[in-house]
């Protein structure tokens, strides 16, 4: 199958996920809030399909639940998680597919980590530019509580979780980690 069109189907599918996956939190929105469900489907997106398709389809999901659920409120929230989302696609992508010269769990989870602080840096920007406009306050704390201290159970589940999903797309083939060309294995001796 040709490459292009394996993305395309693959992300599709994420952002379907995307759209689907919430509504299992959906009734109870302080759980949604603390699992943070759609980051799940677009820090894959990115992984796998590289960091195009994860941007997009981090950018797109809040429009897209928004427009058929009404949820998540567009203003501020849904506006600045399509940046943040954004966010972590583009950078898990970049940093996985195209600078780590080797695809592992350990390069997976400096990916993860860093697209996960870049994504929360931005939403941070996002608010305070959003609410800024109304002439609300962003406070140090207001970031610190939403980026970071109700998403510790989302957090800890994504690290868990992704790593898990690429080991078992690893094993199967489906979607192999890269290994060092011969000529990055003797750059790297001494």
């Amino acid at each position: 199958m040709n490459q292009k069109v394996k993305h395309l189907v693959l992300a599709a599918m994420f952002l379907a996920i995307g759209l689907v996956l919430p509504l299992l939190t959906g009734q109870i929105p302080q759980i949604g809030n603390m699992l943070l469900p759609m980051h799940i489907p677009v820090l894959l997106c990115g992984l796998i399909c590289g960091w195009q398709y994860g941007g997009l389809i981090g950018f797109i999901l809040p429009l897209l639940r928004y427009v058929i659920f009404g949820m998540p409120v567009l203003f501020p929230t849904g506006i600045a998680m399509c940046f943040e989302l954004m966010t972590y696609g583009l950078v898990a992508g970049l940093l996985y597919n195209n600078l780590s010269r080797w695809q592992c769990i350990k390069a997976l989870y400096r990916c993860l980590i860093l697209a996960m602080l870049a994504g929360r840096v931005v939403w941070g920007v996002a608010e305070i530019i959003l609410l800024g406009f109304w002439g609300n306050g962003f406070t140090w704390q207001m970031f610190l509580s939403g980026a970071f201290l109700t998403a510790i159970p989302g957090i800890v589940l994504q690290l868990l979780l992704i790593p898990t999903v690429m080991l078992a797309l690893n094993r199967t083939g489906l979607v192999p980690f890269k290994k060092a060309s011969s000529t990055s294995k003797k750059e790297s001796q001494p």
